[in-house]
């Protein structure tokens, strides 16, 4: 087996030994004969998976029972529109523009209510989060919305903003990789693809009292109440990615939960920041303090030395590190998965390409 070095921001690496486990169990799901891919979602043994899942979900989050977990489909991009249907109620909502999905979520609330920007970070290029003082807030807002970790400018909140309206967080790309106060929040959401399962599979966490005031025009399939009142079994829920998020919390669960996969994360990013920091070479475009230990974007003196560079670490197993087209440049995404192999791998790679290509 001849496997390579993933960087990719999402679909993202995942536990190796996940994927195996998975591939023993394709063609017969414990006995059952089929596969999980094969089987009803309204079966006894597809059943016992989905809880299962929710229930290690809720465990490795410390979910309170006052929210309600949903294994839904459709993305972030669905959830930029069900949030202001459900929650801004034709009101307002304070937006954190700090990278491309937020201000594209921004946008998209527009449709449905008033969006006052709370702070708007691309004059710089989204590289950096605003403190607390820079946050301009509305005393009538339904919410305040932000996305944790922004993927292709390569930052990360280190705070939870303190607001007086509703809390609303896009965790895609840094859930379960540190603790989260869930109680703090209204609404929690994440695509799979990064941290949790294979992509097809968006888990929203919301708080229970903050369902069925929703907007007339909202579509059942995106009714919040609804789809608590079903179960998240609406319509076909994603079975294969629900059973993969299974396999993935059971290995979390092995690697001492979202305070064991910190550690890591802290470590494993550490590591690059170190060697970028020290460099004449290299140079990283978010700036301390607002980094991002799961999307470590960066560039060499120039857009065809960048170039070279993600096409010869492709050639060493080391893939996917071209940046975002937005942004260009390169782009190293640590998920939980990655090995700290993988790191080292890169960290030398690095090293000998700038030997070669430093004038």
């Amino acid at each position: 087996m001849n496997r390579v070095y993933n960087f990719a921001a999402g679909p993202s690496v995942m536990p190796l030994s996940v994927l195996e486990r998975a591939g023993a169990e394709i063609l017969n799901y414990r006995g059952s004969g089929m596969s999980v891919m094969e089987m009803s979602h309204r079966s006894k043994v597809f059943q016992e998976i989905f809880d299962g899942t929710k229930a290690k979900l809720r465990r490795a989050l410390a979910v309170p029972e006052s929210h309600e977990i949903l294994f839904l489909q459709g993305g972030a991009t669905l959830q930029f529109a069900a949030i202001p249907m459900n929650l801004m109620r034709g009101g307002c909502a304070d937006y954190a523009v700090t990278g491309n999905f937020s201000g594209k979520a921004a946008k998209e609330a527009e449709k449905y209510g008033t969006v006052r920007i709370a702070c708007d970070t691309a004059s710089t290029g989204h590289d950096r989060i605003p403190g607390q003082a820079e946050l301009r807030q509305s005393p009538d807002a339904s919410y305040f919305y932000y996305c944790a970790n922004n993927t292709i400018y390569g930052t990360e909140w280190q705070y939870v903003p303190e607001t007086a309206a509703t809390l609303v967080c896009d965790m895609s790309s840094d859930i379960l990789s540190r603790p989260v106060d869930v109680s703090r929040y209204g609404l929690i959401y994440a695509g799979a693809q990064k941290n949790m399962a294979p992509a097809g599979l968006t888990v929203v966490i919301v708080d229970k009292a903050l369902a069925g005031h929703e907007l007339p025009i909202t579509p059942q399939v995106m009714s919040y109440k609804t789809l608590i009142d079903s179960d998240s079994m609406l319509n076909t829920p994603p079975c294969w990615c629900i059973y993969m998020l299974g396999l993935v919390l059971d290995w979390l669960e092995e690697q001492g939960g979202v305070a064991g996969m910190e550690q890591l994360k802290k470590a494993r990013a550490a590591k690059v920041y170190e060697l970028l920091d020290n460099s004449a070479f290299y140079r990283a475009h978010a700036l301390p303090g607002s980094r991002s230990d799961m999307n470590v974007t960066f560039r060499t003196p120039d857009a065809e030395t960048d170039a070279a560079f993600v096409k010869e670490a492709a050639e060493r197993g080391l893939v996917n590190l071209k940046g975002h087209r937005i942004a260009g440049g390169i782009r190293a995404s640590l998920y939980n998965a990655m090995p700290m192999e993988g790191v080292d791998a890169l960290l030398t790679f690095m090293k000998e390409f700038e030997v070669e290509h430093h004038v």
